[in-house]
């Protein structure tokens, strides 16, 4: 319950951040994606805002794996670290592949165009309009399609492994 309720509170600010940072807004958003034209650089504040809460966040997990927090186990030693869940998931690959680019590409492309990403797309969502119906709508089939393809090509390897 806990967990639950830090969850939705977590995501409630998202999304108040969000809505005030007017991220939520595609006019904005490709405002700041057109460098080479009427440039509006204030989402540039949000993005170093984020991103030095993500670096702030990350150093703090590892300095407390280092310092003896957790031990290779997972089990506490100090106070726990995270404090909500059983272990934090680190991404432990640093390879840089074609999915990976062709991901970033792909969402690159779509936040050019349409003017949202995810987070901001599913705040919108309040708003009724078709436009972002549309594109949440788009991006759960992406996703499904996604999802679909990654389980056959792994079903696929898994047999040719197999034989």
């Amino acid at each position: 319950m806990r967990q639950g309720a830090v969850a939705f509170l977590a995501g409630l600010l998202f999304a108040v951040g969000l809505g005030v940072s007017g991220m939520t807004q595609p006019s904005r958003v490709i405002g700041f994606l057109d460098v080479a034209g009427g440039w509006d650089p204030s989402l540039a504040f949000v993005m170093a805002a984020a991103v030095s809460v993500h670096f702030l966040a990350y150093r703090a997990l590892r300095w407390r794996r280092r310092a003896g927090g957790v031990d290779a186990a997972g089990s506490a030693r100090a106070p726990r670290f995270p404090l909500l869940a059983d272990r934090a998931d680190v991404p432990t690959r640093t390879d840089i592949d074609a999915r990976l680019v062709a991901g970033a590409a792909l969402f690159g492309v779509g936040w050019g165009l349409a003017g949202y990403c995810p987070g901001p797309a599913l705040v919108s969502l309040a708003t009724g309009s078709s436009a972002v119906l549309a594109f949440v709508a788009a991006m759960a089939a992406g996703m499904a399609i996604e999802r679909f393809a990654s389980a056959r090509a792994r079903a696929e390897m898994s047999e040719q492994t197999t034989e």
